[in-house]
């Protein structure tokens, strides 16, 4: 038999049968009519070449292959109800599942403190993993389903087959060791350009904003450092007069780790767009849904960064 002629509709109707042991009772059970019911089984002999159901008094009792057909049509509508058909809700509380999420330079140190305590509350058994990626990579990366989220700063993400949601707008930040001579005179555009810089270029793309803000202000300063690392800046700036424009974050979390004080760039500043990113392959997948959902109410509107790190 060609499964893809047989209506499968019938299976259900032979379930119910096989429960309800009589017509009445399965069209009751599925809101259909007798007739329907007692059509559907005609179709059912037909097709299978035998009687499935015969009369037994006031019910029906099933034929040998009737009742030997029970227990596969239960673990087939089973699973089609509980693999299938379920695949569709996402409960945060009993869920288990992994999320991909990729972000930038200050994504990580931004949002995983505070979504991570609230999964650890609301989602004890969802786990993150995340991964740093360049832009073409992270593209077909979200293309394939292997990342889920992009937050932070992605302007190659901004077209084609991607979701955007804007979080909040985040500053850059000066770092200077505690002491510094330059801080005590004037804070001045000439007094950030007469010192040396170290200048972190790495795979995200925040840097490109300040530096861009640079070349429209006609503003050249000496470039005494070009590392890929964040790492090493912190203690490279403590123990030299030399000074480093980072993301706020980046700053706030330098600031811990040595002995050294932000203030803000002495000229207007680009801000960084920080959003949430995803592929239309995961628009309508009840998890990331959950997911982005989650991270809006955390986020939307609110850097954690000033009243968290700073």
């Amino acid at each position: 038999m060609d499964y893809r002629r047989f209506d499968l509709n019938l299976l259900v109707v032979l379930d119910a049968l096989l429960e309800e042991s009589g017509v009445h009772a399965t069209a009751r059970r599925l809101g259909m009519s007798q007739p329907n019911v007692s059509f559907a089984l005609a179709k059912l002999r037909r097709t299978m070449g035998d009687q499935l159901l015969v009369r037994d008094g006031a019910g029906m009792r099933p034929t040998a292959l009737g009742e030997a057909l029970r227990e596969p049509l239960r673990r087939l509508l089973h699973g089609v109800e509980h693999e299938i058909l379920a695949g569709r809700d996402f409960d945060p509380a009993t869920a288990s599942r992994r999320f991909v999420l990729s972000t930038s330079d200050i994504g990580e140190l931004v949002f995983l403190p505070r979504l991570m305590q609230k999964l650890e509350r609301c989602a004890p058994h969802v786990t993150l993993e995340c991964r740093s990626l360049r832009p073409a990579e992270l593209s077909r990366a979200m293309g394939d389903g292997a990342v889920d989220l992009a937050l932070g700063y992605f302007p190659d993400l901004g077209e084609g087959p991607f979701m955007t949601q804007k979080l909040f707008d985040h500053p850059f930040t000066c770092i200077a060791r505690s002491g510094h001579p330059a801080l005590d005179a004037p804070w001045t555009a000439q007094a950030f350009l007469a010192l040396g810089h170290i200048v972190v270029s790495q795979s995200g793309r925040s840097q490109e904003l300040f530096e861009a803000q640079l070349e429209r202000m006609g503003l050249r300063r000496r470039v005494a450092l070009q590392s890929p690392h964040f790492m090493s800046v912190p203690l490279l700036v403590a123990g030299s007069d030399l000074i480093s424009t980072v993301p706020k974050a980046v700053g706030a979390l330098f600031a811990r780790m040595a002995p050294l004080v932000l203030v803000d760039p002495p000229f207007e500043a680009p801000l960084i767009n920080i959003q949430q990113y995803w592929h239309l392959r995961v628009q309508d997948d009840p998890g990331v849904v959950w997911l982005r959902s989650l991270i809006a109410r955390l986020f939307l509107g609110r850097d954690p960064t000033p009243e968290d790190m700073a």
